[in-house]
Formats: C-alpha cells, sequence, structure tokens
C-alpha cells in the first residue's frame, strides 16, 4: 500500500559533506523507521510527501533516473566510505501491483567500485564511477544489463566525496558530468591517491583527449561525435541546468553557484587572466545559515551546525506541477542537517542572485538523525523526488574520530535506504509506475510533447528525437521553433534541429526576434553554430545591442567577440560601457578573439570616475593583457603619459596603467628600451603629487629594475635617511624602505637589522624582515636563531616563513627546533606538515621526530585539559572580539567580517559545543576544512608558491597566500603542483589567551 503524510519533510543532501571542527557526539540515535520517518518531517506548508521506494528494495541509494517507459533506476553506493571491492550496483525497480510503491527490483548491473551517477542514454544508461563514465545497457529484456562500455576514461579517483558524477543530459545535446580537483588524503593515499589520467575516449584513436583529470573542471561531451571539451569551472556533487539551459553548480558551503562564462569564450584571448568564472549567488551568506530540526544529532569531527556544510544535488525545478513561484526556485540537499533547502532566483546582470524561499526554516527538514538526502530528481509527473542515502554517517574518515574509525560503524545503514516524492496537497498517487509509452511515441508525436509543461517530458522527447536522427519532423521542428505562443516549445526545437544538423538561419532569426529574452540568449548561442557567415544573422545580432535584457546584452557580447569587424567592434564597445559596472561585461569584452584595446583605453580614461571603480578595474585589465599593449614604443609612451597627465582625479586612472602594466608579465621591462623610461618612474616613485602614482611607479619599478646613476643615488641616499629618522612618519618610512627593497644592496643589511626592534612599528618591522628575507644567503637564519626571544609574536610567523625559504635555511630552522631554540609549537600545523614532507630525506626524518613527540601530544592534552575553566566560566563577547581580532583576525573572518577571508569562515561554528571549539582554537592538527587545504606550486621560473587555491579558471590559479592577498598565476608559469593536505590555524594559542580570556573569545564566537 501508497504511504502517505502531509506536511512533513525530505532532505536531500550529498556525499561531499565539508566538516569543520572537533567531535562532538551525543547519544546516537536509532534509525526510524519509515512511518517514523514521515512523521518526522517539517515540510513547506501546501505539501505532502510520500515513500515511493525503501529497503530492503533499495540500499544506499545516492542518484536515480525513470527512463521513457516508466522504469527506475537507482544507483547503490554501499562501498561508501572505503570499500573498493565492488560492492556498488544499479537497481532497476517496478511497480507490479499500480499503487505507487515500488514492490520488485532486479539487479540492472553490479560490481561498480563508487558508483555516484546515472543518466538515460540511447536504449540503456550511463553511469558516473571513477575512473570511468560506462554505459550499460539490456538487449535481451531480462532486466540485466549485457552490454557494458566504457564511454570515457581518466578522472581521479581521490577522496570519494570528490570525484566525477552526476552526468545530464543539457539542453544544447551535450552530457555534462560535475568533476573538481583531485582531494588530497592524508589517511588514505592506498585507497584515493589516484590523481586521473588524460580524459579520452577508449578506442576511439584521433579523437579529443583532456589534460589529466580535465585539470580539476567539469566536463562535457557528445558520444556519437566523439566530442569533449573541459568547462570553465569545477563542481562538486551538483551539475544542473535551468530550464533555459544555464548552468549551476554547487560545493559544501557555496550552495549554488553559476557558471557566467564558459570556457570557449575563455579560450579565445589566452592574455585575459581570469580568476574565476562562477558567481556566488547568496545573498544571504555564504556559508548560509540552515535550520535543521534533527533529534540526537551525530556529528563528527569537522561537522558544522547551522550552516551548510554538505551542500549537494542542486535542481532547479521545472515541472509544472508546484505553484509557478517555483519556476524560479532551486532546491539543494544538505545531509549533515537531515533536511532540503530552497532558494528563489532573480536575475542580476550577468547572473543571478538567490534568496531564501522560506524565512528561518527549511522546506524539508527532519528529525531523523539518519534521514540523508543526497539528490533530486523531477519526475513524469512533476513530483520532486529526494534520494535519502540513509546512513548513520555522512562523514568520510578522514576527518573523523579514530575510535568512531575502529569501531565498525562506519557502514551503519548500509542496508537501508528510500526515495521521497514530494506533491502538493491532495495530488494523487503516480500514474507513471504503471507505465509510460513515451518511448514508443511516433516522432510527431515527440514532437508534440517539446511543448510540455514538464522539463522530464521535454528533455526526454529531445534526447529521443535527436537519438532517432529522424529528419522526418525537420519540417515540424522548423514550424514549432518560430511558434511565438510556446517559447519552451521554441527553445527544444530549435536545440532539436540543431541536434539533427538541420538548424537553419531562419529558425536562428526567428528566436533573435523573439519577444521572450531567454529565447534571444539561446538564439544568440545558436547563430555560432550555423557556421559560416549569414549576412542577415550578422545584422540581427548587431540589432540587439541595447537589448532591455543584461543577460541577452551579455551573451551577445560574448558572442561578439569572435567577429573582428568595425561593426562588431562598434558593438562590443556600446554593450561593455553601457554596463560598464558589471564586471563579468568586462570579462566578456575583453575574451574577444582581437579586442580593440587602444580605444578600450582611451573611452575607459575619457569615462574615469574617482568615485566609480568600473573603469578603473577595466584599466587594469587592459594593461595587464600581454600581447595586447603593444610595443615597447607604445608602453614607453602609455607610461610617459601615465606619469605626466594631471587631472581632477588626483591619479587615479594614471595608476590603474601602471598598476596594469606591473602584472603584465609578458613585456621584458628589463630590456634597453626602458632605460629612459625606468628614470621617469624613479623620478614619479620619489615626488609625484599624487601619491596613488608614487605606489604604482614603486611597484613597475620593481619589474623594471632600477636605473644606474646620479637622480637614483640621490633618491635611495634619501631614503635612507628618511627610514633612519624615528622622527619621520611612518608611511613615508616605509614608502622608504620600499625603495630601498628594489635592488638591495648589501651594505644596507644593518639597517634592516636595526629596524628589529619593538621600538619600531610593528608594520615597519614586518617589511624590514621580508626585506631581508629576500636578500641571498643563510644569513638572516641565523639572525633570527639568534634573536628568537626578542621578537614579538607577530615577528615571529613572518620569520617561520624565512626559514623555510630554501633548504640551507630550512636545515638551520631544524636544528633550532631540536635544540629547544626555537619552540616547535612556533610552526603552525601546515609548516609542520611541509616540513614532515620535504625531499631532503634527513631533514624530513628530523622533523618527524620534532613534531611527532608522544610527550609533546601529552603536553597538548594537558594545555587543553587546564582550560577547563574557559568552560565553566562566564565569557564577556565584547571582550572577545578584541581577543579575535588580536589572535584569530589575521586569517578569520565572521560572517565576513571583523577579519582577512584566508581560513574558514568562523560565523558557522556559533552550534557548535563550546568543548569542540576549544578543541579545535588549541589543538587545530584535528581538523582541516574542506577547500581550506594548503597546495604548493612550482614555477617554471624555479621559484614555488604555496597557499589555498581559491580560485581557477582554464588559464589561471588564484593562490591566497598566507597573510597576504590572491596572487592569480597564469597556468603556463606553473611547473608542478600538488595539495599538501594541511591545515593553516597555529597550535600554541595557549601561550597568547588566558583562561579568562578564552571564555571571552567563545562567547564572541558563538553570538548570533
Amino acid at each position: 500500500m501508497s504511504q502517505r503524510t502531509l506536511n512533513p519533510v525530505t532532505a536531500a543532501g550529498c556525499l561531499t559533506a565539508l566538516l569543520l571542527l572537533a567531535s562532538c557526539r551525543d547519544q546516537p540515535a536509532a534509525p526510524f523507521n519509515r512511518e517514523e520517518a514521515l512523521r518526522s518531517f517539517e515540510l513547506m506548508e501546501g505539501f505532502q510527501i510520500e515513500v515511493v521506494a525503501h529497503e530492503p528494495l533499495i540500499a544506499d541509494p545516492v542518484a536515480m533516473e525513470i527512463d521513457e517507459s516508466g522504469r527506475m533506476y537507482v544507483i547503490e553506493m554501499h562501498g561508501y566510505p572505503l570499500d573498493k571491492s565492488g560492492s556498488g550496483s544499479v537497481k532497476l525497480l517496478s511497480d507490479e501491483d499500480g499503487d505507487g510503491v515500488m514492490d520488485k527490483s532486479v539487479v540492472f548491473t553490479d560490481k561498480l567500485v563508487l558508483p555516484n551517477g546515472v543518466m538515460r542514454w540511447k536504449k540503456g544508461i550511463l553511469v558516473t564511477d571513477a575512473p570511468h563514465v560506462f554505459y550499460f545497457e539490456d538487449t535481451d529484456g531480462d532486466g540485466r544489463a549485457d552490454v557494458k562500455d566504457t564511454l570515457l576514461t581518466g578522472f581521479a579517483l581521490s577522496n570519494p566525496q570528490h570525484k566525477v558524477s552526476t552526468p545530464k543530459y543539457g539542453l544544447d545535446n551535450w552530457i555534462y558530468v560535475a568533476n573538481e580537483p583531485a582531494t588530497a588524503s592524508k589517511l588514505y593515499m592506498d585507497e584515493f591517491g589516484d590523481t586521473g589520467t588524460e580524459i579520452r575516449f577508449p578506442g576511439a584513436a584521433g579523437s579529443a583527449v583532456l589534460p589529466p583529470n580535465a585539470n580539476g573542471r567539469s566536463v562535457r561531451f557528445r558520444p556519437d561525435r566523439h566530442q569533449l571539451e573541459m568547462l570553465s569551472s569545477a563542481t562538486q556533487y551538483s551539475n544542473a541546468q535551468d530550464v533555459w539551459g544555464r548552468q549551476f553548480f554547487g560545493n559544501n558551503t557555496n550552495h549554488l553557484y553559476h557558471e557566467v562564462i564558459q570556457a570557449r569564450y575563455l579560450a579565445r584571448n589566452p592574455h585575459l587572466a581570469v580568476a574565476n568564472a562562477t558567481h556566488t549567488l547568496s545573498g544571504y551568506g555564504m556559508p548560509a545559515d540552515v535550520y535543521p530540526i534533527t533529534e540526537n544529532a551525530e556529528h563528527q569531527i569537522f561537522t558544522d551546525v547551522g550552516v551548510f556544510t554538505s551542500a549537494c544535488g542542486i535542481n532547479l525545478y521545472g515541472g509544472g506541477l508546484f505553484p509557478e513561484q517555483f519556476d524560479h526556485v532551486a532546491f539543494v540537499a544538505e545531509p549533515v542537517s537531515n533536511l532540503v533547502h530552497a532558494a528563489t532566483l532573480k536575475g542580476d546582470g550577468a547572473s543571478f542572485k538567490a534568496g531564501r524561499l522560506l524565512e528561518k526554516k527549511e522546506f524539508l527538514a527532519s528529525r531523523d538523525a539518519w534521514f540523508r538526502p543526497v539528490n533530486h530528481y523531477i519526475g513524469p509527473d512533476g513530483a520532486l523526488y529526494v534520494v535519502d542515502y540513509h546512513r548513520r554517517y555522512i562523514e568520510h574518515p578522514e576527518w573523523m574520530a579514530d575510535d568512531i574509525v575502529k569501531s565498525g560503524a562506519l557502514y551503519d545503514g548500509k542496508d537501508k535506504g528510500r526515495i521521497y516524492r514530494i506533491t502538493p496537497v491532495g495530488t494523487p498517487g503516480p500514474e507513471w509506475t504503471k507505465g509510460l509509452q513515451l518511448e514508443k511515441s511516433g516522432n510527431e508525436e515527440l514532437v508534440r510533447y517539446l511543448s510540455h509543461k514538464n522539463v522530464w517530458y521535454r528533455k526526454n522527447a529531445q534526447r529521443l528525437l535527436v537519438d532517432r536522427q529522424e529528419r522526418s519532423v525537420v519540417d515540424q521542428l522548423a514550424a514549432l521553433a518560430t511558434e511565438n505562443s510556446q517559447p519552451l516549445g521554441q527553445l527544444h526545437a530549435a536545440w532539436t534541429l540543431e541536434g539533427l544538423n538541420a538548424l537553419t538561419p531562419a529558425t536562428v532569426a526567428a528566436l533573435l526576434d523573439s519577444r521572450v529574452p531567454e529565447l534571444r540568449e539561446n538564439g544568440i548561442v545558436l547563430s555560432e553554430l550555423l557556421g559560416g557567415e549569414h549576412a542577415e544573422i550578422t545584422k540581427a545580432l548587431l540589432a540587439l545591442r541595447e537589448d532591455p535584457d543584461p543577460r541577452v546584452r551579455f551573451q551577445l557580447l560574448c558572442t561578439l567577440g569572435a567577429l573582428d569587424t568595425p561593426e562588431a567592434r562598434e558593438a562590443r564597445m556600446k554593450l561593455l560601457f553601457g554596463d560598464i559596472r558589471d564586471s563579468w561585461m568586462q570579462i566578456a569584452a575583453l575574451s574577444a578573439k582581437a579586442p580593440d584595446y587602444e580605444s578600450l583605453l582611451k573611452e575607459a580614461i575619457r569615462r574615469y570616475s574617482s568615485t566609480d571603480d568600473a573603469c578603473h578595474r577595466l584599466i587594469e585589465r587592459l594593461t595587464s593583457m600581454p600581447g595586447e599593449t603593444g610595443s615597447h614604443d607604445q608602453i614607453r609612451s602609455l607610461i610617459a603619459e601615465a606619469i605626466g597627465a594631471r587631472d581632477r582625479h588626483a591619479g587615479g586612472w594614471q595608476s590603474a596603467i601602471l598598476t596594469g602594466l606591473a602584472r603584465n608579465k609578458a613585456t621584458d621591462f628589463r630590456h634597453e628600451d626602458y632605460n629612459s623610461t625606468r628614470d621617469i618612474l624613479v623620478k614619479a616613485a620619489s615626488g609625484h603629487p599624487y601619491p596613488a602614482v608614487q605606489e604604482a611607479s614603486l611597484n613597475l619599478l620593481r619589474i623594471t629594475g632600477l636605473p644606474k646613476g646620479g637622480p637614483t643615488e640621490k633618491v635611495l641616499a634619501a631614503s635612507k635617511g628618511i627610514l633612519e629618522n624615528p622622527s619621520a612618519k611612518t608611511e613615508d618610512r616605509l614608502h622608504a624602505l620600499a625603495f630601498l627593497s628594489i635592488n638591495p644592496d648589501q651594505a644596507l643589511r644593518p639597517v634592516f637589522y636595526r629596524l628589529l626592534t619593538p621600538k619600531e612599528p610593528v608594520g615597519l618591522q614586518k617589511a624590514a624582515l621580508k626585506v631581508l628575507g629576500e636578500m641571498s644567503g643563510t644569513e638572516i637564519a641565523d639572525y633570527l636563531t639568534d634573536n628568537w626571544q626578542q621578537l614579538s609574536p607577530q615577528l615571529r610567523d613572518a620569520a617561520i616563513g624565512l626559514f623555510l625559504a630554501g633548504e640551507e635555511r630550512t636545515r638551520i630552522l631544524i636544528k633550532a627546533l631540536e635544540n629547544n631554540v626555537i619552540d616547535p609549537s612556533s610552526l603552525d600545523f601546515y609548516r609542520q606538515i611541509y616540513l614532515m614532507t620535504l625531499a631532503n630525506d634527513t631533514l624530513r626524518k628530523k622533523a618527524r621526530v620534532i613534531f611527532k613527540d608522544e610527550s609533546k601530544t601529552e603536553e597538548r592534552k594537558k594545555a587543553i585539559a587546564s582550560y577547563s575553566g574557559a568552560l565553566s566560566g562566564k565569557g564577556n563577547a565584547e571582550n572577545g572580539q578584541q581577543v579575535f581580532a588580536r589572535n584569530c583576525s589575521v586569517c578569520h573572518q565572521i560572517g565576513g567580517n571583523y577579519g582577512t577571508a584566508f581560513g574558514p569562515d568562523l560565523g558557522t561554528i556559533r552550534n557548535r559545543r563550546p568543548e569542540s571549539l576549544l578543541t579545535d582554537i588549541l589543538d587545530p592538527s584535528l581538523s582541516i576544512a574542506d577547500g581550506f587545504d594548503l597546495w604548493e606550486l612550482k614555477l617554471t621560473n624555479g621559484e614555488s608558491r604555496q597557499g589555498i587555491i581559491s580560485t581557477e579558471t582554464p588559464t589561471t590559479i588564484a593562490l591566497s597566500i598566507y597573510g597576504s592577498a590572491p596572487e592569480i598565476i597564469s597556468r603556463q608559469d606553473i611547473e608542478s603542483m600538488r595539495a599538501l593536505g594541511v591545515t593553516i590555524m597555529p597550535a600554541g594559542l595557549e601561550t597568547a589567551i588566558p583562561v579568562q580570556e578564552m571564555a571571552d573569545l567563545l562567547a564572541f564566537l558563538k553570538q548570533p
């Protein structure tokens, strides 16, 4: 019998749970049976929930698909988290008695490792199971697959939460799969150390090949055409399109983001450095608050409470059954908190902005701690189906306490699993379970289904027509594509024509002339596929340059970037400056194959306003683009213009030019052609009337080098005098030090050393220490060892970084640690790990002895125990804010405020128990927040960088360096990169924070 109840909830979540702090284990809860589970739900008013599949028919479900005959395929991932023996399977479910609840199960295929995604394709299904994407088909009708084909291979098999997943058939007839960089494992390298190989079609010689693991980016492919491409961004266990074909992704803490600009546009101009191709949509925090109702929750190491920590399974509703407001709603699963979140979407320039559908409550939430929603699906009936993995633990043991891992409870619930159906109150049970006839529909009937209100019918009808390659309906499709009364039918008809290789200029022209902006947007994209010169289409495109819709204008700007005609350049100029404040419009304009650099720069200068940084950013982008800036003569002229100009903007656009040029790594500023320019820069850096131009000139001199001769010597001497004058302004002394540091004279070492005294401003001390560290040799390491005790805490961290700059300096540091000259707690955990993974075998072994000393482990435990008073004492949140500012704000923010966004935002931890907070503060080595592990990049010039990869695009990586702003590094400059699998938070805070201050800090962290 069908089981139904009104106004409860279910939640969808993901196997990618981000787990953030120390272990917090309450009394474990027993699993709810199906009746109890239904009663445990709180569901948005006006909706009902029922079970459509459950154990023992299925267990460990993570994904599902309903095909055109009404057959339900369910992926079972039994092996999560550590079992790679091949226990995964695909079940084929059916409803024999027609009551709406599945009652028969057949193993369609098995012996899969960690399968996590399924999609109907041709007569079978695609299944993602890293490193492969498989195709399975049942040719004899017995319900078991007898065909197995590997369509793609080469994806990484690293941590199971971070591997290829969720295949989706796109509106554009490409198949999209989610993918992201291989995630380093510290504890399970043997099981999950595979970083991937080249992505390819096995056996298809000469077909497209992608770099190993697609450089950690998502992928799209067309099997029949052997087409294979990387997207411009990555995603975790989230991969969705809206009904108009826009791509939306998510990860653990960033529950919803939009891939704004596609890889094909960014690839046109390799000189354009773009740090991120996606836009975070949440207008209510990131990670955003969630509102669980779970009883007896059992949270593990890193588990956060009250915010997104395992967001996944994005689905943009398009079923046509829910009220109209849901046509702009995205459902996101949060399995750690046992809920399903609903976000509203609305346009925001070239992208979107998300808001809450409900305030301070969720669309679906459960009191059952074992309810683990991991995916959503829109069915043939327009219902929302929620896949419940139903495990006691969703966390990976990489981030769990040892006692839990060793307890044998990791697989509790592996014999359970449920699929729920959510519909408006009063909706009858599902009819599709009695069978569907879409597969048997004729071609003309399938064309009619392209206008169905439910996206399930539209997508499947389009897929079937493209698969059949039946051209007898081309005229019918063309007629539908120009039928103004059915926008979604027009949309699918046009893309179906593309799939049949029957797209015509007439069809595209009809879309470009549509009253519906989304159709115009798609028409612009389709115009790129016509493959030839069509004057009427070009004319129609140019006519859209004043379109009222910002998404249409953005897409037009992207598309026109392939055209190099006077008309196209004029249109791009108009589009760019009409939306100059939208940074995505700037990126779209500069992605053009041949941007009109000179005209754009002149116009940006003409329009410059000191109260609006849009033109400032554009000027910096323009002058930083190697290959676009011009010849040496042009660059010299540009520098002279920037330095010589005086206007009401006090050097604003001038400094933007110089700053951009300093980032232009393709220009050889050391060339003799710049000799006279260096003299101009020296003069500007030392005495220009605009401070902004002074600083920008100084920064550019670091690239060009200082000229020889009297004027330079005079400025250097003056700078030395200012630096040694304690009465001079600190900003003047810093500027003087910066000048002297461009090419530091060894004779100046004593001057710099004299600045390392508590009498000097700490900023000046740090700057002097940095200059000394950049000078060659080990003298600075010896000095720091001899003077360690007099260095302030703020200087010690910077000093440790200098020790790590070269093997000989590192050797001195190891010796100082062995002799207790420097306490090991002075090194934060990621630096400890760095030393314990050194290539030098001798130094590595010594480091492991130092940092793995059991007595020191006991000391850590005693230090934590000594703070018991901070838990029982009353803290003052206002005082705690000051403690936070002194000790935490250098790396952390709270809700986007109070500090530097380097490490995790601590606004996510207010719901954690004080005991857990205290442990994590004092013993940070217990946890590394997902997305905040440290990477090491070795550059082609022999240098290396360490930091957090904050964003990446096809051409660049943005590396957040410890204590400084992100550095954008071109992929062309990277020799190799590796994840170190380490945290960033320093140990030993008990020496800096007294017990009462710790109580105050805890009070501050836990306040709303």
